[in-house]
């Protein structure tokens, strides 16, 4: 007989982002008066608008760790509908407070002052459950399949046994989760209808109907357990069918012309009188090639050897899969027991024999064989579709250099996290209006298209540039604007004369400007009157700087007229 379990994960969204490790905690509400103080201050105070340190893009990757208490608070996911921000996601411990998933923000905020508001994920959510069914497929299950709202079922059929019988199974599951910092309900049943009815419906963590007994127990919960749309459940409650049992026992012809076959089909399958195939996840292949020695070796060049006869049969699995190797490891396991392991990343997939073997023997000399290895495998951990290569319209056509090996010969020698480029981001203010990416990460158009009502629209041709050529940007930004003294100018808007920067005096004797930048008050409402003027600037040895001037040069409230350097031209 056919058992399948339904394993339900209420607190799923919440509880990824706590496993996921300290976030910063959200900023206070700020009063009025409080703000209005605010912007009484001056650059001086550390408070200079609009690139105040708390303003930076890069303060986000500095995460403070909440205390310890933050497990105790209530957390919700903040998702936008239409024009509303609505809570996606609620904890335990909001929803004790009586926040519940579609209340708006501004509700929630009244209720709770110091409630956590984090943006919703709804894909990494789901990512995420793609990989924890995975790995029950290769683990628990040889039949995996995702179900409504999130359920995954898992087919025991012929499997429980080996955990000790299902309720054991269940319970043994139960706990693993738990460990990992996730809730869960699990109910096992006849047919995967009865196991979704029984886990959404009812309250204990693990629930197991017994064999043909699935039709009395889902008797008593309301037809939204038969996974039905809104408007037939609510108009069968109106006709006073508030039980499945009630429900079952009526005639299926009159249930058909009047709320369609959906609502049949479902309640049949519930009962196992219609068949409901599971979709099973397929796991990803784990591809590997190995080599186990007669006498162990221990010199680099004979594990360059190998390696060498290694990677084509590597490459060759890798066509077979259709797939591109994105991370090798290659494992040399020694004659004591300790493996030695070097691993590479590359920036594009690949299967080029002749390319991993480059990268990995460059390390090869981090390898320790001790008193000798005896066998050497290369794995894949990483692997992205590669399918044939799309050719130019044209068979003239030039196409650029493949960047890829140069990314992947100077990551192996210096590091993946230290080879990265810019990518714009939408924003006016310049220390938030780039961001690192990946050295051959693909360019994404949002925040490179200027607004319908920018004034680069006026330029005939398409401003693909994330900055137009009137305004240019220096090649290297300062991390924070530093300010300069001495600084010789006309009011109110005439660039620097001379200015000191880190105890040199510079003499100016080419300037352009002044390019206005306002803050983002629809951001921040202490940006509400901010504003910088910026100059291009060059002094008498040919250097050119990046200045600019807080304030507009006649309101004191948008600014105090000091003196900034933010960047260095090549």
């Amino acid at each position: 007989m056919k058992r399948v379990a339904a394993l339900c994960l209420p607190h799923w969204p919440i509880e990824r982002l706590r496993r996921a490790g300290p976030i910063a905690a959200p900023p206070e509400a700020a009063t009025p008066s409080a703000s209005l103080a605010r912007l009484a201050r001056q650059p001086g105070e550390g408070h200079w608008r609009p690139g105040a340190r708390w303003a930076q893009g890069e303060s986000d990757s500095r995460p403070v760790p909440p205390p310890d208490s933050a497990q105790g608070e209530a957390l919700v996911t903040s998702t936008r509908v239409g024009n509303r921000n609505l809570v996606a996601a609620a904890s335990p411990e909001a929803l004790a407070l009586g926040l519940v998933p579609g209340m708006a923000i501004t509700q929630a905020r009244v209720l709770v002052p110091r409630l956590d508001i984090r943006p919703a994920d709804p894909e990494g959510d789901e990512t995420a459950r793609r990989a924890l069914a995975i790995a029950l497929a290769r683990r628990w299950s040889p039949v995996v399949a995702h179900g409504e709202e999130g359920v995954i079922f898992l087919d025991l059929t012929g499997v429980a046994h080996l955990f000790g019988g299902e309720e054991a199974m269940a319970r043994r599951l139960f706990r693993l989760l738990a460990r990992l910092g996730h809730s869960a309900r699990i109910a096992v049943a006849d047919t995967p209808g009865a196991a979704w009815a029984l886990v959404q419906h009812t309250s204990r963590a693990v629930t197991v109907c017994p064999p043909a007994r699935h039709a009395e127990a889902i008797a008593s919960l309301p037809p939204e357990a038969l996974r039905i749309e809104g408007p037939a459940a609510e108009l069968l409650r109106r006709l006073g069918v508030i039980r499945i049992g009630t429900l079952a026992a009526m005639p299926r012809a009159p249930l058909v012309r009047r709320f369609g076959f959906a609502l049949a089909q479902r309640l049949e399958q519930a009962l196992g009188n219609l068949p409901e195939p599971l979709e099973p996840v397929v796991p990803p292949q784990l591809i590997a090639v190995g080599r186990r020695f007669a006498e162990p070796i221990l010199t680099a060049e004979a594990i360059a050897h190998w390696l060498g006869r290694l990677a084509p049969d590597l490459a060759q699995a890798l066509a077979e899969a259709g797939q591109g190797a994105r991370m090798v490891e290659l494992v040399a396991d020694r004659v004591d027991g300790v493996p030695q392991l070097i691993r590479i990343g590359l920036a594009r997939a690949s299967r080029d024999p002749a390319h991993l073997v480059r990268l990995l023997a460059r390390r090869i000399e981090s390898i320790e064989p001790g008193y000798g290895i005896d066998a050497i495998t290369l794995h894949v951990r990483r692997a992205e579709p590669l399918g044939p290569e799309e050719l130019a319209e044209r068979l003239d056509a030039e196409t650029g250099p493949d960047l890829a090996p140069l990314v992947d010969t100077l990551a192996t020698r210096i590091g993946h996290d230290r080879l990265w480029r810019c990518a714009p981001l939408e924003s006016d203010v310049p220390e938030r209006s780039v961001r690192r990416t990946g050295a051959l990460d693909p360019p994404e158009s949002r925040g490179a298209r200027p607004k319908p009502d920018d004034v680069r629209q006026l330029d005939r041709a398409p401003p693909m540039p994330p900055w137009h050529h009137r305004w240019p940007r220096p090649a290297r930004l300062l991390r924070r604007p530093e300010r300069v003294d001495d600084v010789m100018a006309l009011m109110p808007d005439h660039p620097p004369r001379r200015f000191t920067w880190r105890g040199e005096t510079h003499r100016i004797v080419r300037a352009d400007g002044p390019e206005r930048v306002h803050g983002e008050w629809w951001k921040r409402l202490t940006e509400v009157h901010s504003v910088r003027d910026y100059f291009r600037v060059e002094d008498e040895q040919g250097r050119r700087y990046w200045l600019f001037r807080s304030g507009d040069g006649e309101r004191d409230v948008t600014g105090d007229r000091s003196w900034y350097l933010h960047g260095v031209f090549g």
